[in-house]
């Protein structure tokens, strides 16, 4: 029942314990000097403040600046920029014309930026879905060559492989086009 007066006389003893120390923290002429040093350290940080704001007024004016500046427009078509190996005629004997279009389709998509700055999520989906169609195809494509399928079987899928990468490579030009014109 008397715990909590115990306890109020066991601090008040501590407190009365403690060594008494009679110097005041600081007189009058250091709180004058502390109170005019206040507007100086006040001035101090104001031109950091400013300064701040300047550095990344200009940053802000560089990346609007290189975000607008012309620079290389995409091509109008993605045959346009196809590898001059790629480009050249089929010689007698060498890979059907349809192969040499997905090879042209591929070369290009390879060229371009890994992902846009900014996207649509319509645009990211359908982008996102034939590259997983293209990668199951690559796998069932895979597997039928080592298990020695048909060729019949393994052109269908060549066939399909080809129209999903130009697919993609349509996706991918609408999207560079809308990245350009923003």
């Amino acid at each position: 029942m008397h715990t909590e007066l115990e306890q109020e006389q066991g601090v008040a003893r501590l407190l009365r314990e403690l060594p008494v120390d009679s110097v005041r923290p600081y007189g009058w002429d250091e709180f004058q000097r502390r109170a005019q040093a206040a507007p100086v350290a006040a001035v101090r940080v104001a031109g950091l403040r400013a300064l701040a704001a300047a550095v990344v007024i200009a940053l802000a004016v560089l990346a609007t600046a290189t975000r607008l500046a012309p620079g290389p427009r995409p091509p109008h078509s993605p045959a346009a920029t196809v590898a001059p190996e790629i480009a050249a005629p089929p010689a007698p004997g060498d890979t059907l014309p349809a192969e040499r279009e997905a090879a042209a389709a591929q070369y290009w998509l390879e060229r371009l930026p890994r992902e846009p700055a900014l996207v649509r999520v319509g645009t990211r989906a359908a982008v996102e879905t034939l590259e997983d169609h293209i990668a199951q195809v690559d796998d069932l494509l895979t597997t039928e060559r080592a298990g020695s399928a048909p060729a019949a079987r393994v052109r269908v899928l060549q066939q399909e492989r080809a129209q999903l990468v130009n697919s993609l490579v349509q996706v991918r030009y609408a999207e560079t086009l809308a990245d350009a014109a923003r």
